[in-house]
């Protein structure tokens, strides 16, 4: 294949998410309202998507490692259409549960199989390089899918705007079908086997490299959640932006993403994988802090918020690229396992977050009717990101380090 195609599928495969989420958000309020649902449902519906795409990468990694990319992917969008549609016709936020929990199964097979494609065909360094351009194919789908969302939502009602998420899988599906050849160089036979299978976990929980890149992408992640899963009520329901608004604030801020990812590229030619995400780390922690510290001194508007948080996301450019690649670096022959267990700590945390917004934004001890379990959120998860950048990554970060072999190969 060639890079362009490569970068193609990429783009597709982890298009999947905002896809998923931010064509979504605009629908949310209105979604929750049309069935009565209380605060805590809602927030369901995204946490429990998430927390199926955490634990099914857990499967989905050793059945590619196993059997190869290409079916894996095949099966897990063609289930993605089946629960899209479901989810689209819905009768109760139950039901509407249940449809996206297997969106989120299926959605597991096509994110962690893009990071696992990347350790297959490219070396650590390029690999980042690699990442950081499905990456910005990302942010150009996760500019679209908001405004999209919020105007289907508006126009036709929220069922055609989740309908629409089958569309998106039904092109992805075809792409694969049509162009995608397998990556995979050779299929382990002992992939699936207890025993091969439990050392294989055990070997890449025990790498030092492996937690310094997941944490950090954990982190990152972490952050970008807590305004994914809050955001639609703060500045829909606080701050009084309209559905198309708040579609356009979404789309700005996939741009200050996009940024990122070109200013990452550039700076792993000259700096290096660990001195770009120390340097990010700080352009994060700066944007985190004024989010947290504005609203202590009374200033609640949308440009309070999203101003700095433009910083944030410039920082996430970075470090989500960086992060996903240097977690399955030293594991060549293992990156499908590899990537199902930094997939799987990363929706954890998301799931726990989920639940402490849908206590915060409900509770008025807790923020509920300001800005601050948005903005405190971020400022949390700031920090967490430069102490990793600036600890764990420096210490234990290298990526050109000797790959681990692993006893199931």
């Amino acid at each position: 294949m060639s890079s362009a195609l490569v970068v193609l599928v990429l783009t597709l495969l982890l298009g999947m998410q905002p896809v998923t989420t931010d064509l979504y958000l605009p629908a949310l309020p209105a979604i929750t309202q049309g069935f009565g649902a209380s605060m805590a449902q809602a927030q369901l519906t995204l946490t429990s998507l998430l927390l199926a795409f955490g634990v099914s990468q857990l499967a989905w990694g050793p059945l590619s490692d196993r059997f190869g990319r290409r079916p894996i992917l095949i099966w897990g969008m063609a289930l993605f259409v089946v629960a899209a549609i479901g989810g689209a016709f819905a009768g109760s936020m139950e039901s509407l549960i249940v449809w996206r929990t297997l969106q989120g199964v299926a959605m597991g097979s096509a994110v962690m199989c893009a990071r696992a494609v990347v350790r297959d065909l490219y070396a650590p360094t390029e690999g980042a390089s690699m990442m950081s351009k499905g990456l910005t194919g990302l942010g150009i789908i996760a500019c679209l899918s908001a405004p999209v969302g919020g105007l289907l939502s508006d126009l036709f009602g929220w069922r055609i705007a989740l309908l629409s998420l089958a569309v998106f899988a039904a092109v992805t599906l075809v792409v694969l079908v049509w162009r995608f050849d397998e990556t995979l160089p050779e299929r382990n036979p002992r992939a699936l086997q207890p025993a091969a299978l439990l050392h294989n976990w055990v070997a890449i929980a025990r790498h030092p490299t492996f937690w310094a890149w997941a944490l950090l992408a954990t982190a990152t992640y972490a952050g970008l959640f807590t305004y994914l899963a809050s955001s639609s009520f703060v500045l829909i329901g606080v701050l009084g932006l309209s559905k198309t608004q708040y579609g356009l604030v979404m789309f700005t801020m996939s741009l200050s993403y996009i940024v990122g990812t070109f200013i990452c590229r550039r700076l792993l030619l000259h700096l290096g994988v660990r001195r770009t995400v120390g340097m990010a780390a700080g352009v994060t922690l700066v944007g985190g802090t004024l989010m947290g510290v504005l609203p202590l001194l009374g200033v609640q508007n949308l440009w309070s918020v999203m101003l700095p948080f433009y910083l944030y996301m410039m920082g996430h450019g970075v470090h989500q690229p960086c992060g996903q690649s240097g977690a399955v670096s030293p594991f060549p022959q293992a990156a499908g396992a590899a990537s199902a267990l930094a997939g799987f700590v990363m929706m954890v945390v998301a799931f726990g977050i989920g639940g402490w917004l849908g206590l915060a934004l409900a509770e008025p001890a807790l923020g509920a009717g300001t800005v601050r379990p948005l903005t405190d959120g971020i400022w949390l998860w700031s920090t967490v990101i430069a102490v990793i950048a600036w600890t764990l990554v420096r210490r234990h970060g290298d990526v050109q380090a000797p790959p681990q072999r692993l006893g199931s190969t």
